[in-house]
Formats: structure tokens, sequence, C-alpha cells
């Protein structure tokens, strides 16, 4: 008797269906994800911070000063024996000019076989020493040069002085028989030894193209071994009071025009000072007339002084320039607002044309000012007609601003946000911090306002 065979179906486990299914479920997600990254715009991010912007307010001004040339009253041979930029007192020897050439000789010869120098004169060289260590730069390394010409001027008045000494058995038989000719300050001044045409310019007779620097020349009057009867011998600048006359925006003019006074900084040596000003407007632009009382000795030798004027730097909250844009917002006056029976925010009751009924729509408020407050709504459009709340008046909303101002996301979404800008460059500007209706330290804002609308969902 046979036995009965049990058949068995075999199934496969149903843990491998699920994992298809899984499987299909996670690279459907991966393609929505990817088709929604491609279609979607992306909205970069800018935190909010606290900032300065430096403006940047540098000039090259016209120095103008008390200036007088002196002239020579006869030919002959030049020498100098008081440094450039130094103080002459009255009768302080100057120079000297040698018809025949032989004092000149003589003063040349001595100062050749001179070896030493006294302790005042070296005292002296050691101080122009020390002035230029303590102000080196290596970013200035040029003023190398103008420290050279210091020293070498410092001994050559020192030799010359002390060969004219040794000689003056000499120079007195010379000056006997009227070919040697000594040349002293008649008044007190700084002496400098150039001219450029510019000694005569006051500020009422300056012109503007006086400050084109291309077509500026300066003559070194040392340079020359002999000069003709009527040729200028060197320069004093009589008064300690001198100008610099600088051109300026409209912007700079309108800023400084209810003050008296601006801190400057001397660009060649990083000197700042406070000096008083006047405003004058010509016919090609603005100008500023500084009036300085001191360090007149320290620029004597330049007429073009570059300065920067150390107006105060803006500070407040720093936004990028690419963040800000204009958006219309309709003006309501603000006795038109009431709030909602159970909410303390403000909205307005809109008359329905058709039926009558005053509807109250809850209205999110953009800015303010003494009057109206502004507002962006769906359900308010030109020719709204609101219900003032204590009277039967009426108002159909029409009239509109444009604001500036930036999109905030802290909530996800696109917020406006007015702003007050401060200041402006070409790529940040500085906002007024503490606005009711502005931004604040460390908000999320979008970095290009133009690619935000209202309300959109910022992912």
């Amino acid at each position: 008797m046979s036995k009965n065979k049990k058949i068995v179906n075999y199934r496969k486990p149903f843990s491998l269906n699920i994992g298809v299914v899984i499987f299909v479920i996670i690279f459907i997600y991966i393609l929505f994800n990817i088709f929604s990254y491609f279609t979607k715009t992306h909205i970069s991010v800018y935190e909010v911070e606290q900032g300065t912007i430096a403006e940047n307010n540098t000039y090259s001004g016209l120095a103008i000063r008390s200036e007088s040339v002196v002239y020579a009253d006869t030919s002959g041979y030049v020498n100098y024996y008081l440094k450039d930029s130094r103080k002459a007192s009255y009768n302080t020897l100057v120079y000297s000019i040698d018809e025949t050439g032989d004092v000149a000789k003589q003063i040349a010869a001595a100062s050749t076989g001179q070896s030493e120098l006294s302790k005042t004169n070296l005292s002296e060289i050691g101080e122009v020493v020390d002035e230029y260590t303590k102000s080196y730069s290596s970013d200035s390394f040029y003023n190398v040069y103008s420290f050279k010409e210091s020293v070498d001027a410092q001994i050559m008045e020192a030799i010359n002085l002390d060969a004219l000494d040794s000689i003056g058995d000499y120079t007195a038989y010379a000056q006997a028989n009227n070919t040697f000719h000594l040349g002293y300050a008649t008044v007190p001044g700084i002496v400098a030894y150039y001219t450029d045409g510019y000694e005569g310019v006051t500020i009422d007779s300056f012109e503007p193209s006086m400050l084109n620097e291309l077509d500026y020349t300066k003559t070194n009057l040392k340079m020359r071994d002999k000069v003709t009867a009527g040729d200028p011998v060197y320069k004093l600048v009589t008064d300690e009071t001198w100008h610099i006359v600088v051109p300026v925006s409209l912007e700079i003019y309108e800023r400084l025009m209810d003050g008296t006074a601006v801190q400057i900084e001397f660009m060649e040596d990083g000197r700042k000072m406070w000096v008083n000003y006047e405003e004058r407007q010509l016919s090609d632009g603005y100008y500023l007339i500084l009036t300085l009382n001191n360090s007149m000795v320290r620029y004597v030798q330049e007429r073009f002084i570059e300065i920067e004027l150390l107006l105060d730097k803006e500070s407040g909250l720093k936004i990028p320039n690419s963040s800000i844009i204009e958006k219309e917002f309709f003006k309501v006056p603000k006795e038109f607002f009431a709030k909602g029976e159970d909410s303390s925010s403000k909205g307005l009751l809109v008359k329905d044309s058709a039926s009558g009924n005053i509807n109250f729509i809850a209205t999110a408020l953009y800015y303010e000012t003494d009057d109206a407050y502004y507002i962006d709504e769906e359900e308010i459009t030109a020719g709204t007609v609101l219900q003032r709340p204590d009277s039967n008046e009426t108002y159909t909303v029409g009239e509109t601003a444009t604001l500036k101002g930036v999109y905030n996301i802290n909530k996800g979404y696109a917020v406006f946000k007015q702003i007050n800008i401060l200041y402006q460059n070409e790529e940040y500007s500085i906002v007024e911090t503490g606005t009711s209706y502005g931004i604040a330290l460390y908000d999320h804002i979008a970095l290009d306002g133009t690619k935000v609308n209202e309300n959109d969902l910022i992912n």
C-alpha cells in the first residue's frame, strides 16, 4: 500500500518584495529632488552684520603762501650760506655774488680742504637724521631722496660759512673793490630756493587751471653757478599762516556746508591736524580753502600737497547692494485703521461694493509716516473703498509710494523690510539700525533681492 505524498508549494520570502518597493521609493524620491533642484529658484542668503564703510577722500591741493621773491642786483657767481627751508632772521646772510669769480674759487677751494665740522653743525645734522629715522616707512621709501637733500644742504651751509670766514681778508678786499656782494634777508621768513610762478597767488586770485599738475613747472635756483642781474636768487615765505585749496565733489561740499573745521591727514608723512575751512563755488566746480597756522615749513618745498579729509566713517548694519530693491506700496491714512475684535493687530474696514457689507481685513505694516501707514495686501487694491472706524467717512485706496528695502527670510518665507541707507559705495551699504520696520543684526536676507517676491517660500 503506497503512502500519499504531500505537495508543498515553495514561495520566495516576502521580504524581497519589500526591498524592491523601498528601492523604488528611494529612486523616485531622488528623481523628485533632482528635478526640484534644477527647476526651482535658488536663493543665496546673507547674514546682516555690523560694519563700517571708510570713505576715500584723498585730494591733491594747491598750497598758497605769502611768498616774496628776492632778485639779484648784479651779475656773477652765486654761493649760498643757508639751507633750504631754514628760517632767516632779519639781516641773516643768505647768499653772495662774485662778479669776477675769484672769490667763488677761493670759497670752493676752502670748502674742499675742510674736513671737520663743529659740534653745533654735527648736532644739527644729527637732528635731521633722527627725524628721518622716526618717520621712516618702507611704504614711502622715496622720502630717502628728500632726506639726502636735507643732509647735503645742512653740510653745504656749514662748510660754505666756514669757508667764507677762512678767507675773510680776501673777501674784504673784493668788497672794497665792489666786485663781491653779500645778500642779507631784509625781513624774517623761511628760505626756499625755487620758483614756480605761483608766488603772487592768493586765495582770492587763484584759478581752477592752476590745480592742473601736468602744466606745473618748478625751477631749482641752486642748480646755477652764475646769475644775471634781475634773476631770482631765492624767495622768502613771510607768514606762518598758509592755505591749501582743494577741489571737492558736490556731495562733500554739501556735507561740510554747516561746518567750520575739519581734520586732515598729510599723505606724505601721516601728520594729522584740525584746520579751519571755507567753501567756495566757482563756475567749474566746488572748492574747500583750508587755513593752517602751523607746519608750513614742513611742506614749503611742495606746491601740490596730497591730503585726506578725515570725515566721520559711517557705521551701522552692513548689507550688499545686490540685496536692495524698491517696492511700491499703498499709503492709507492712519485714521482708517482699526483693531480686530480678537486681535491687537491693525487692519482696515473694507466696504463691499456689491452688498455694502463691511469686512475687517488684518494688514501687515511696512512703514509709517506721521499721517499714513504703508500696506501691501492682495485683498486691497486700487479702488478699494475703506470705512473709517469712528464715522461714515470713506477713503478710496489709490495713493502709492516707493520704499527701498530687502527681503527678510528668517521665517522661511520672504518679508519686505524697509531700510534707511546712511552711506553706500559700489558694493555695500550701511543702513540705520533700530528702525521700527527695518532689519536687525544677524537677520538673514536674500542676497539677490530681484529673485524674490513677497511671501515666497525659501528652502
